[in-house]
């Protein structure tokens, strides 16, 4: 069997360690041991614009807040691309963003590389989104106080559809939104009875024809 691919995702952020957290940990956290997955947070201040590490400034036009400035995100992409050859995506995680769903995480995987950008304040200067980013995403119809937990639900997504991420790859075929569409049925696990909560007595039938019928009509 042919070795495995290692999908790098790179994410430029403020809070390089909230990334770190997250995806040092658990599944992600087995596959970068497993060299099946390498994340690497970025703090976007390494390419800030002076000594001070400022990466924002004052909206043309006025307005409430500061916007993050185009050039911290040119320097770090032009410096990450340097490194290329691979077949890589630059996604920026806006609220104006397409919504992301199950089949964007399945489309991802087809990339060797995603570089997540993570925006702060009250935004980014759109000349981010329109000349360095290949496309904007967002996982709700609702604003965050920035970009991190965006990208880091998009790299859960993606990274545990490549192959031996997951240790059942069963799992992924009859999983929540597999196919377009939720179809979860209700799971059940020992004890038997608790509080007088009972598991459906066909669960504990061993007749896997019938289980695999109420599973069918029980899916949500």
């Amino acid at each position: 069997m042919a070795k495995n691919k290692v999908l790098r995702i790179d994410v430029l952020t403020l809070f390089p360690e909230m990334i770190d957290a997250y995806c040092s940990q658990s599944i992600l956290g087995r596959a970068q041991k497993n060299n099946l997955l390498k994340v690497t947070a970025h703090n976007l201040r390494k390419w800030a614009i002076d000594k001070h590490g400022h990466v924002d400034d004052r909206p043309f036009g006025g307005g409430a807040g500061m916007v993050m400035r185009v050039e911290p995100f040119y320097k770090a992409l032009k410096q990450l691309k340097s490194k290329g050859g691979i077949k890589t995506r630059v996604i920026l995680t806006s609220a104006k963003g397409k919504q992301f769903t199950q089949s964007d995480a399945k489309r991802l995987t087809k990339y060797d590389r995603l570089v997540f950008l993570c925006g702060r304040y009250e935004g980014v200067d759109e000349r981010v989104a329109l000349k360095l980013a290949d496309e904007e995403l967002c996982v709700g119809p609702y604003v965050m106080t920035g970009g991190e937990l965006a990208a880091l639900t998009m790299t859960d997504a993606v990274a545990r559809l490549r192959q031996g991420v997951l240790g059942k790859e069963a799992s992924l075929d009859e999983e929540s939104w597999g196919d377009g569409q939720t179809k979860e049925y209700p799971q059940y696990t020992r004890p038997e009875v608790f509080q007088k909560w009972k598991v459906p007595q066909v669960l504990l039938s061993g007749d896997h024809k019938k289980i695999a019928e109420w599973r069918s009509k029980h899916q949500k």
